[in-house]
C-alpha cells in the first residue's frame, strides 16, 4: 500500500468520524425537540480494483420503524375520536338530570305521586297547581334533553367544518414536504421526513389515514374507510358547507345537510376515524337517534294523557301528534322540544279532577270517558284513576296493551333502530332511554381511557426505539473520540515516514 493510499484511507476516516460526531451532537441537540428522531450517519467501505480505499459516509438515516408509526398514528386517531364523542355525549348526559336533579324518569314518578295526592283531595287547588308543576318540570326534561341533543348535533356539524379545513392545511403540508424529499434540494431529508410525519400524525387525528411511503420519499395516503387522498400543495382537495341543524335534517337522498366532497365526489359515507369521522357518525347516527328516542317519548306521554280525557301536554301549536304515524316526517320529530303543558290548564287547572275533553271507546283502546260536567262532584275522581291504571300503566284499558312505542325507522331518514326494547309504560321507556343514551357516554369515556393508554404506551416505545437517548450519544461520541484519536495517529505516523523518506532522498 503506498503511502499517499493510507494517507486518503485516514483522512476518509476523520471525516467520517467529524460527521458522526456532528450528528451525535445534533441529536443531543434537539433531544426534547417534540418530533425528533434518532439520526445516524451510516458507512461504507470503498474498495477500488479489489484494494481498499477507505470508507464514505451516506446521508443521515432516522430510526424509525414505519409500522410502530403506523400504530401510533392509528391510537392518535382513536383517542381524538373517542374524547370528541365523549365531549358531546356528557352535555346530553347532564341534561337528562343524571348529574343534578331527576331524570325523566324521576319527574314521571313525581307526576304519578301528585295524582295520587290530588286524588285524596280532586277538589284541592293547591294540589292542582302542585299536580301541574310537576307536569311542567316533566315537560321541561324532554325540553332540555332535546335542546342538549341539538346543541351537541350543532357542535358536531361545526366541528365537521372545522376539521375539513384542518385536514385540507395538513394535506397542503404533506404534499410540499413531499414534493421537497422527493427533489432532495435541501440536501438531507431526514428532517423533512421528520416534519411530514408530524403533520401525518395531525391529519389522523382529524381523519385516520394510514401512510404507505414509497421509493424516493413519495407517499401514498390512504383513508380509514379506502379512499385515497391526493397531494396538492397549492390547493384543498376536501370540501363541505357550513349548516344550522334542525330535528329533521340529515344527510343524503333529499336531505339537506352537506357532506363531504373529494374533487367533488360526495365521500361522507366512507369517511371514518378521528375527530372528522366521530363528528359525522355523531351528526348523522347517534344524535339523531337520541333525539328520535326523546321525541317517541314525548309523542307517548302527551297521547296517553290525551287519549284518557286529559289534554295535558301539547306542541306548541295546541295540538297532539299522532304517535301511530311512522316517525320520518310525522310530527312527531323535535316534539321533546316543543311539549308543553296545555296552556289551558295554565289558567284553569280545573280539569285535573273533571277531563278536558270526551273520549269514545275504541275497539283494543280507551273505555269511554265523559268529563264531570259543571257543578258536578267535587269528589270526581274517573278521570284520575284512569291517569293512574292507565295513563301511566302498560294498557290502554282492560285488557287493550297500549302499542308498542317505535323503536325502529327512527331518524329524519328512517334509517335508526333503538338498541333497547320499547319499554311497556311511560317510566320503563323514560329509564331504558336515560340507560341507552348515557350508556354511550360511559362507553365513549372507556374507549377514551383505553386509546390514550395505547397511544401512551406506543409513544414510550416509539421514544425507546427512535427518541434520543442522551447517555448513549454521549457513549458513541466517546467512541468516535477514541476512532478520531487512532486516525491521527495514522496521520501522525505517516507524516513521520513521509520525513524520513524525503530526508532520505536529500
Amino acid at each position: 500500500m503506498s503511502l499517499d493510499l493510507a494517507l486518503g484511507i485516514a483522512r476518509s476516516g476523520l471525516l467520517a468520524v467529524q460527521r458522526g460526531l456532528a450528528q451525535a451532537s445534533q441529536n443531543i441537540a434537539n433531544a426534547e425537540t417534540p418530533g425528533y428522531t434518532r439520526k445516524t450517519v451510516a458507512q461504507q467501505a470503498v474498495t477500488v480494483q479489489d484494494r481498499p480505499a477507505g470508507l464514505r459516509t451516506a446521508e443521515a438515516q432516522r430510526e424509525v420503524e414505519a409500522a410502530l408509526v403506523a400504530r401510533l398514528d392509528a391510537s392518535r386517531a382513536a383517542a381524538a375520536a373517542a374524547s370528541v364523542r365523549e365531549a358531546l355525549l356528557t352535555g346530553v348526559e347532564q341534561a337528562h338530570g343524571t348529574a343534578e336533579g331527576g331524570s325523566l324518569a324521576d319527574a314521571l314518578a313525581a307526576l304519578r305521586s301528585g295524582f295520587l295526592a290530588l286524588r285524596d283531595a280532586p277538589a284541592d287547588a293547591g294540589q292542582q297547581r302542585a299536580v301541574l308543576e310537576e307536569a311542567r318540570e316533566a315537560a321541561g326534561r324532554l325540553n332540555a334533553v332535546s335542546g342538549a341533543i341539538g346543541s351537541a348535533r350543532q357542535q358536531a356539524q361545526d366541528g365537521i367544518v372545522q376539521e375539513v379545513a384542518g385536514a385540507n392545511a395538513a394535506l397542503r403540508e404533506i404534499a410540499g414536504l413531499t414534493l421537497r424529499i422527493k427533489s432532495g434540494a435541501d440536501g438531507g431529508t431526514a428532517a423533512l421526513e421528520d416534519q411530514r410525519d408530524q403533520a401525518i400524525a395531525r391529519l389522523a387525528e382529524s381523519l385516520e389515514v394510514r401512510a404507505v411511503r414509497q421509493p424516493g420519499g413519495d407517499l401514498l395516503l390512504v383513508a380509514r374507510g379506502g379512499v385515497v387522498l391526493p397531494l396538492a400543495p397549492d390547493r384543498d382537495v376536501l370540501a363541505t358547507a357550513a349548516a344550522t341543524m334542525a330535528p329533521g335534517s340529515f344527510h343524503g337522498g333529499a336531505g339537506t345537510l352537506p357532506g363531504i366532497t373529494l374533487n367533488g365526489i360526495d365521500i361522507t359515507g366512507q369517511l371514518t376515524g378521528g375527530r372528522l369521522g366521530e363528528y359525522l357518525t355523531l351528526r348523522d347516527r347517534t344524535l339523531p337517534r337520541f333525539q328520535a328516542e326523546a321525541d317517541i317519548a314525548a309523542a307517548a306521554l302527551a297521547n296517553r294523557f290525551d287519549r284518557q280525557g286529559l289534554r295535558l301536554f301539547t306542541d306548541a301549536d295546541g295540538t297532539v301528534p299522532d304517535n301511530t304515524l311512522p316517525y320520518a316526517g310525522s310530527a312527531q320529530m323535535g316534539l321533546a322540544g316543543r311539549l308543553r303543558l296545555n296552556p289551558a290548564l295554565e289558567a284553569d287547572p280545573a280539569p285535573l279532577r273533571d277531563g278536558t275533553h270526551a273520549v269514545a271507546a275504541a275497539a283494543g283502546g280507551p273505555t269511554a270517558f265523559t268529563p264531570n260536567p259543571a257543578g258536578g262532584p267535587a269528589g270526581f275522581t274517573t278521570l284520575i284513576d284512569r291517569v293512574l291504571g292507565f295513563t301511566f300503566g302498560d294498557s290502554a284499558a282492560a285488557g287493550a296493551p297500549w302499542p308498542a312505542m317505535q323503536t325502529g325507522g327512527l331518524g329524519p331518514d328512517a334509517s335508526l333502530t333503538s338498541p333497547f326494547a320499547a319499554g311497556a309504560t311511560l317510566e320503563a321507556q323514560a329509564g331504558r332511554m336515560l340507560a341507552a343514551q348515557t350508556g354511550d357516554r360511559a362507553a365513549a369515556t372507556t374507549a377514551r381511557q383505553q386509546a390514550e393508554g395505547l397511544r401512551t404506551t406506543l409513544e414510550a416505545r416509539f421514544g425507546q426505539a427512535s427518541g434520543v437517548d442522551v447517555d448513549a450519544e454521549m457513549a458513541g461520541m466517546v467512541a468516535l473520540q477514541n476512532a478520531y484519536a487512532a486516525n491521527a495517529r495514522v496521520l501522525g505516523t505517516l507524516q513521520s515516514m513521509w520525513d524520513s523518506l524525503l530526508a532520505a532522498v536529500r
